[in-house]
Order: C-alpha cells, then structure tokens, then sequence
C-alpha cells in the first residue's frame, strides 16, 4: 500500500537560514506547523512577526485548520513563532518529551529554578519515542534523532520525513554535536534510523547553507540521495569516522548568534519572560559561561 502524500509548502527565513513547513492533508485540510521562525533583532532585543504572518496569511487564505505546532528540536539559531502561530490559528505546540534534559542543562545555565520551570507545563504535548498521531487522515509518527541535542524528533508524516537539524542536504553534510548533552556517537545512531526509511521517502531540512559550489537554496531531498552522496555520513561511513570528522569539525565552529536569548525562549515553548514589577520582560545572559 503506497503511502499518503502531504502537501508541503516551505517558508524561508533568509537571516537564518531557516525553512518552516504547513504540512497538510489535502483531503480534509487539516495541518501541521513545522519549525516557525519569530523575526528578532539582537541589537534593540525586539520581536517582529513579519514571517510568521507569512503562514498566518497562507492558512487563512487556503481555509486550512492547524492541528499541531511542531518543534523538531530546541532551535538555538532562531526563536521559535508558535505561541504567536497557537494564538493566531489554533493547534497544539508538542515536540520531544526529552526536553526536560534540555530544559534541566539550560535552568542551570540560566540559573532558574529547573523543577519549577518544568512545573508549568509550557508545551500543550509532548511526544513519546515513536508516538503514532494523526494530521487529519495522514498518518504521522516520530523518530527520535538525538546528537543535535536530547531532544531532536524526526517526524514522519505520509511519504515524507522533517528531519530539523540531523540532516542538511548532502553537499553540505551533518549537524554539529557541540551544544550541551549533544553527542556526535548519539548523531550517527540516528541518521542509520533515519536511512532505515524506503528510499522514496521525500525529506524536509531545517537550514540551508548554501556552499560555494551551489546558488540556489534548497529544502527538499530524499532517503537514497542522502545515503548515497551525504559528504558526511554516506553508505560505507564507518561511525568512528564519523565522531573522529564531527568532533575536529566542531571545534573549529562559533557559537550560534542567537544561542543564548533563542534557547531561552524555545526551550519555553515560545513563551517569553513573565513581566517584573514595571511590567517589562527580561532575557538573562550568563556572562562568560561559554568560553570561547
């Protein structure tokens, strides 16, 4: 029995390189966020919604209705849109339930108090390893991809899989490993599941780099592409290679821009800061926590 197709339709954040999806079934018009970017400008810390309302003006005028708000990973590249997204259309904010790992790493850099963070429940669901759900009557389940971070999720949905940061396209290779409780070992176990999947199965990235030997962005690939031609992680890779690559890779790499205010919030659902006393929201940096 051939699998549902999905409609997919990318969005592209070119500041940071980010693509989202409305991933829909095109029967009952029922569909899934993936990845929303929540425009920030780090010099005056101010919060825009010019891509999201990208997808708010798509939804609308397509009459779809949104099921779910999903997050493959904590983004520590951009801030993510869903709370914006929830109350503009509806829909569940869900990602990994190992988001406490990350939630209980990041409480302590952050110094806040980790139990009680955890206590407020901030994500409307969060998703077992290998929980089935439904988009409409698409078929959908996840794949736990850990390396990135904890608390990376592949989702598959129909004939096509969103693998966040695991995966970029095979010109440009793998994700890093570097960030707290990220694992480059970790990272390889998870591409081998993902390269478990049919061969036709279409992927959906993240991020696009766009390497010098190409001009134009791209956001879609498949399993056999990648199995076969990945510059990192191909057919014959051994793992030690793979972690030997990935480690030296890494340690030549600086931190993400948004790092320190993106993981704060997202790690929040989206949520920011409660107001203090004269009603302002405040973001906290760690002075010189990350040595670099």
């Amino acid at each position: 029995m051939s699998l549902m197709k999905p409609q997919v339709t990318a969005f592209f954040d070119e500041s940071t390189k980010t693509f989202s999806y409305v991933v829909t079934d095109p029967d009952s018009k029922i569909s899934a966020i993936i990845d929303s970017v929540l425009d920030y400008d780090a010099a005056s810390a101010t919060t825009s919604t010019v891509h999201a309302d990208q997808i708010v003006e798509y939804v609308n005028q397509h009459r779809l209705s949104i099921a779910w708000i999903l997050e493959t990973h904590v983004h520590a590249d951009h801030l993510t849109a869903s709370q914006y997204l929830k109350e503009q259309l509806g829909g569940r904010v869900a990602m990994s339930e190992k988001i406490s790992t990350v939630q209980d790493t990041f409480s302590h850099i952050y110094h806040l108090n980790a139990e009680a963070f955890k206590a407020k429940h901030t994500f409307d669901y969060l998703f077992k390893d290998g929980e089935q759900f439904q988009i409409g009557n698409l078929q959908a389940y996840n794949i736990p991809t850990p390396g990135h971070t904890p608390a990376c999720l592949s989702y598959v949905i129909g004939d096509a899989v969103f693998v966040g940061d695991t995966l970029f396209m095979p010109d440009y290779g793998t994700a890093r490993c570097d960030f707290p409780k990220g694992s480059a070992s970790q990272l390889f176990d998870s591409v081998q599941r993902l390269y478990q999947l049919p061969e036709s199965t279409r992927m959906f990235l993240c991020h696009d780099y766009l390497p010098e030997s190409r001009k134009d962005y791209v956001y879609e690939t498949d399993v056999r592409t990648q199995k076969v031609h990945n510059v990192h992680i191909h057919e014959g890779t051994s793992k030690f290679d793979f972690v030997e690559m990935r480690q030296a890779r890494d340690a030549t790499l600086a931190m993400p821009k948004l790092i320190l205010p993106a993981i704060q919030i997202n790690m929040n659902a989206g949520k920011f800061p409660e107001p203090e006393a004269n009603g302002q929201r405040y973001l906290k940096l760690p002075l010189n926590y990350f040595k670099v």
